[in-house]
């Protein structure tokens, strides 16, 4: 029997929701919101998909508290402020949400499941959940959502398969995400990255979701269900996750076997690696910044 917990239930959380109630794989999804009216409206919603389409998932409404029993736990509320940033977009929600997850880490102190971030900005969020709750297995999703628009974006550039490119995109998920074009291929051959085309769509992706549904779900949603069966040990394979590495904490590839993580960072050009050391320095002073204030909310 498997049971996810799900904080938040805003847009990104429903299509979670509908996702892990469609997925066959889970048994329970509890939910839970900082308004208990959304986490009980969804629940009723679920309910109602479930007898729609026959699915044996079971919704029940719950807390924080309530969710320590659960496999995992998806984080993905957010706080209510409103984002004016026209540049370093998924930072802006930096002092906002940042007392959000300390206190939700601090609720959750000690629990021994697999955590799924999604809460931006995602990375550092990420690293404030695991140290505000002791956690040992907290993951966090930009990355892999990154990875998948770069792979699309360069398939249909080359007018290739989304299948047959290999590439990932690491560090932060947000303004300094660094692209690995230097070990991307295509059918297994290295091919010619045009980057600023590239990062040019993944600002722009993003931005033109929002202004006609409001919000980006379904990736995110797509990626915290994708992260759940790995860690959760559904699934083996190579997913693009923030996780700690040598003191950061930053996307990166990870090979699970049976759910146990391997970091497997792919080669990185003189150029790449700059990058990579300075999203991981932002990270870095941007968590530094929030840490003391945190601690003390």
């Amino acid at each position: 029997m498997t049971a996810v917990g799900l904080i938040g239930a805003g847009a990104v959380g429903q299509t979670i929701g509908t996702l892990l109630a469609a997925s066959g794989w889970c048994d329970t999804v509890m939910v839970t919101s900082g308004s208990g009216r959304t986490a009980a409206s969804l629940v009723t919603d679920l309910e109602d998909m479930g007898q729609v389409t026959g699915s044996h998932v079971r919704a029940v409404h719950t807390t924080p508290a309530g969710m320590r029993g659960c496999d995992a736990i998806v984080v993905c509320p957010r706080a209510v402020f409103t984002n004016t940033a026209t540049a370093d977009v998924r930072m802006a929600g930096l002092e906002a949400n940042a007392p959000l997850i300390a206190a939700l880490g601090r609720q959750l102190a000690g629990y021994a499941g697999v955590v799924v971030m999604v809460t931006n900005p995602v990375d550092v969020m990420t690293r404030l959940f695991a140290a505000t709750s002791g956690c040992g297995r907290v993951f966090g999703v930009g990355s892999s959502t990154d990875t998948a628009r770069y792979r699309l974006t360069l398939a249909r550039l080359l007018d290739v398969p989304v299948g047959s490119v290999a590439g990932h995109v690491i560090g932060e998920h947000g303004d300094q995400a660094v692209i690995c074009a230097s070990s991307t291929t295509v059918n297994g051959r290295p091919v010619a990255v045009p980057v600023e085309q590239i990062r040019h769509e993944l600002t722009r992706r993003p931005r033109r979701i929002n202004t006609g549904i409001g919000r980006t779900r379904s990736g995110p949603a797509g990626a915290a269900v994708s992260a759940l069966a790995h860690t959760l040990s559904r699934v083996d394979g190579v997913i693009e996750l923030t996780a700690p590495w040598r003191g950061d904490w930053y996307g990166m590839p990870l090979r699970f076997t049976a759910g146990t993580p391997t970091v497997c960072l792919p080669p990185l050009d003189a150029t790449e690696a700059v990058q990579l050391q300075a999203a991981a320095a932002k990270l870095r002073t941007a968590y530094d910044t929030i840490t003391k204030e945190t601690q003390h909310s």
